[in-house]
């Protein structure tokens, strides 16, 4: 099967090769000159030739041509000499009259081979013609809504002419049918085209006075040489063509207001104004309020005008109506009048759309300006906050300190006679304004802590007396810590172990007595020595009301009385 294939490639380049060395191949096959034009046509072989002889169209004789002479002048030999097989000529100024077909006839051992070239020389074209199918009036009108219908000719051209429709230069967007291209033959001997076109539409306001231009391009066209063309002119005659409601504006209250409208109409209209039911006809005045004729501006277009006396502001609120009509039909119209001057259009200029991205820009620089400043703690957000020592605790600090050390109210009394430690008040008061903050308290036992109140830290401070003194002297110190917005009962019972109560250590201490004792909140600061007894005492506190500025701060528990019991627990 592959040696098959290669056999068939072989056989095809051999068969190639001997069509190739049995015909004549030419340059260029069809040749488009305008005449006076220079050209080289070339005829080729593929082995060496013997001769070439030439014949060209309109010439009276054969072209003999050889690399070393040449004996007609303007005809000269044209290829890479006769052994490499190219006989060629150079023709200096091509004439109309050699239009047609040039052959060429190449001597190859003992035998003639020939080949031809076609040589257009163009004929540029008659002057386009612009033929009306559907035809105008008398007076050369045509009517809005028929059809026109209008045919382009441009004859006698070689090669044939293309033809393109303008309306007022700019590319006509109607209906046209088929280039057709018909032959002719003007003097029976040069055989020339003609070329034919229609274009057909129907016909509105906006055609009349528009020009209609037919084009044709063609060879022979240069840069000093336009194409030609063929124009006409349109006529249209229609009825006062509507608008929608007019306004004239920047009127002077208590002067004459001329009040103009500009309407289209073929041909020219007749005109009546009507204010408040009173019918004003044209070239008339009616109190104060004259109607002129119709002014002709151009293209159909007229300016009508109503003249109002001594502007009044009434007038303003008027409608104005005008009826224009000819022998076609009658149209109206409706105007308003304002004294204001005219409304600022609302597209924006260049200069109103760059203020509004500069402003933008702007504002968006300020906003990522602010967020950097807070975000890096920069400029106006550099300040850092300063903790004063307080005996007050923030309703937050003391959440706080109940989510980490679950700090419970703290009692710390003497267990016996036999010693007992006393603590001044004066350093818990120092402990507690170095640390900034209740001093962490320690429990026997964990005591449940009532909702919504902050831990109470107690410290008692007792003398010891011996076993004979039956008074002694405490100074407590009573501290509360964070209030609750959710509770609004003040009386709080706060029982107390009569061991010192270790977070750490629930294990209980020994002599547990109670006593009841009085408390009434007191404000932060405020502290009042108290005599309590050495034994571990249950406390009962009743709080007086506060007001609702007292209740976002700290309140202190004072113990104001205590009534001693018998009974052990």
């Amino acid at each position: 099967m592959k040696m098959s294939r290669i056999i068939l490639v072989f056989l095809a380049a051999i068969l190639s090769d001997a069509l190739s060395y049995g015909q004549v191949n030419v340059e260029p096959n069809t040749a488009l000159l305008n005449e006076g034009d220079r050209t080289e046509l070339l005829c080729r072989y593929g082995r060496a030739i013997n001769y070439c002889r030439i014949e060209i169209p309109g010439e009276q004789k054969v072209l003999n041509l050889s690399p070393t002479w040449s004996k007609t002048p303007g005809f000269t030999y044209y290829g890479a000499g006769l052994n490499a097989g190219q006989c060629g000529v150079s023709i200096e100024r091509v004439k109309a009259s050699n239009n047609g077909q040039v052959k060429c006839s190449l001597g190859v051992e003992g035998e003639e081979l020939s080949g031809t070239i076609d040589l257009v020389v163009a004929m540029r074209p008659q002057q386009p013609i612009i033929e009306l199918i559907s035809k105008p009036n008398r007076d050369g009108y045509f009517t809005e809504g028929t059809e026109f219908h209008a045919r382009c000719i441009v004859r006698d051209g070689r090669p044939p002419a293309n033809i393109s429709w303008y309306i007022d230069n700019m590319p006509a967007n109607k209906n046209t049918d088929q280039l057709n291209i018909i032959a002719s033959r003007p003097n029976d001997q040069v055989e020339l085209s003609t070329s034919v076109q229609e274009i057909n539409w129907h016909l509105a306001p906006e055609d009349s006075n528009r020009k209609l231009v037919c084009r044709s391009h063609h060879q022979t066209d240069r840069e000093s040489v336009p194409p030609q063309e063929a124009a006409y002119i349109i006529m249209v005659r229609y009825a006062p063509v509507h608008q929608p409601e007019a306004s004239v504006y920047g009127l002077y209250l208590e002067h004459t207001a001329v009040v103009n409208m500009t309407i289209r109409a073929s041909p020219p209209p007749t005109i009546e104004w009507k204010v408040d039911g009173v019918e004003i006809p044209q070239g008339r005045t009616e109190g104060r309020y004259s109607a002129y004729e119709p002014q002709y501006l151009s293209n159909d277009l007229y300016n009508v005008t109503l003249v109002i006396a001594g502007l009044t502001l009434e007038d303003t609120t008027k409608t104005y109506y005008l009826q224009a009509s000819n022998e076609l039909g009658r149209t109206n119209y409706e105007v308003r009048i304002s004294s204001s001057s005219k409304p600022p259009s609302s597209s924006l200029d260049v200069a109103a759309i760059v203020g509004i991205v500069v402003a933008v820009a702007v504002l968006v620089l300020i906003v990522l300006l602010v967020l950097f400043a807070r975000a890096t703690g920069r400029w106006c957000f550099g300040g850092k906050s300063i903790k004063t020592p307080t005996n007050e605790t923030s309703d937050t600090e003391s959440a706080d300190i109940k989510a980490t050390s679950t700090s419970t109210a703290t009692a710390t009394t003497t267990a016996t006679t036999a010693g007992g430690a006393t603590i001044e008040a004066g350093e818990a008061q120092e402990r507690m304004g170095e640390e900034g903050q209740a001093v962490e308290p320690t429990t026997g036992k964990m005591v449940k802590r009532l909702p919504a109140f902050a831990v109470a830290i107690l410290k008692r401070f007792n003398e010891k007396d011996g076993s004979k003194s039956k008074d002694y002297k405490d100074n407590a110190e009573t501290t509360a810590a964070g209030t609750n917005e959710q509770t609004q009962d003040n009386n709080t019972t706060t029982t107390t172990t009569a061991t010192t109560i270790d977070g750490n250590d629930n294990e209980p201490k020994q002599d547990k007595q109670l006593v009841y004792a009085e408390l009434v909140l007191k404000p932060a600061q405020q502290k009042t020595p108290v005599t309590a007894p050495t034994t571990t005492i249950a406390a009962t506190a009743a709080t007086t009301p506060v007001d609702a500025a007292a209740k976002q701060a700290t309140e202190y528990a004072e113990i104001v009385y205590v009534q001693k019991g018998d009974d052990k627990k």
